[in-house]
């Protein structure tokens, strides 16, 4: 077989419980690209490069993170994702292996990522729901939380929503915001072009704020205007946060 380089696109879930995030970090074996990475490797007895379309944060999951890595064809797409899921660990899992074109690029071609972040909002905790969403015990206003985001979507400077640096571009656009509970969980809903260092995670802290009316609808205003990060409210952890969709050009 004449061999030959070909871009593969994959389609992966996981559980970020248990990882410090997407993002490998020299030989850490705690990130999910090294977990997928490694067993690539193995298969093609050299070293493998996996581009993921966005960089997840410590314990925050993905039902649909995207990526692509180059490799010959020695193998067929379905030998690889067989290959791949058996050697993963349990917690992460490829849905899908496909050919793309050879400019395919899994970051630079996203046009729309769209996130979820689960709040549980009872006076007891969810006992199966614990790895996968946040527990506020304090009874929150959604209406004055629907309100408030209503104000982030469009195009704005999320400096005071970030941890970002002054020094790069912090303009972002919001293209949806929608906010629902059923039973006692809360799903924020956020889809925008792309997103700061931690700013989902700050502007549902903000929402949080505004719900429990220790802050007014009006922060959000006030943060654009003073690109202040201790004006916004505060950072919640990321097991609530999850990848559910990459929209590409």
């Amino acid at each position: 077989m004449n061999k030959k380089k070909q871009n593969y696109k994959m389609i992966i879930s996981y559980d970020g419980t248990n990882y410090r995030g997407w993002q490998r970090l020299k030989n850490d074996d705690k990130s999910i690209q090294f977990k997928i990475e490694r067993v690539l490797s193995e298969l093609y007895k050299r070293d493998i490069q996996v581009i993921g379309s966005g960089r997840t944060d410590a314990g925050v999951h993905a039902i649909c993170q995207i990526a692509n890595f180059h490799a010959d064809n020695t193998y067929s797409i379905d030998e690889v994702y067989e290959y791949v899921n058996h050697y993963l660990p349990e917690d992460i899992a490829i849905q899908n292996v496909e050919l793309v074109d050879e400019l395919f690029h899994s970051r630079f071609n996203v046009s729309e990522k769209r996130y979820q972040y689960k709040i549980w909002n009872g006076v007891h905790s969810n006992v199966f729901n614990r790895k996968t969403s946040y527990w506020v015990k304090e009874p929150l206003d959604i209406d004055k939380m629907k309100e408030a985001a209503k104000q982030l979507v469009g195009k704005h400077d999320f400096l005071g929503f970030s941890t970002k640096s002054k020094k790069k571009n912090t303009i972002r656009d919001i293209y949806n915001i929608s906010i629902s509970i059923e039973d006692s969980m809360i799903t924020i809903d956020i889809s925008g072009e792309g997103f700061l260092y931690n700013m989902i995670r700050i502007i549902v802290g903000t929402l949080i704020e505004i719900g429990q009316s220790k802050k007014g609808i009006d922060i959000i205003e006030q943060v654009f205007k003073s690109g202040n990060r201790e004006d916004a409210g505060y950072t919640v952890p990321g097991k609530g946060l999850c990848m559910v969709d990459v929209t590409y050009k």
